[in-house]
């Protein structure tokens, strides 16, 4: 994948899930910011896919 390709893909994912999240919202309410940006790193499906995109691009750097 190229690294254009890749950034599109992450831009979609975040405008398409991340955008106006009620599970961001609720968390961030409720425990707090930095609980929330865990949350959404390290159990939401859609952040493991960020993360993973975020891997390809080190990688390719490399």
């Amino acid at each position: 994948m190229k690294r254009k390709q890749i950034f599109n893909e992450v831009e979609y994912l975040m405008i398409t899930y991340c955008k106006d999240c009620f599970v961001y919202k609720f968390h961030k309410e409720e425990m707090g910011r930095r609980y929330a940006h865990k949350f959404c790193i390290t159990k939401c499906t859609v952040g493991e896919k960020i993360k993973a995109f975020g891997s390809k691009l080190s990688e390719e750097r490399k």
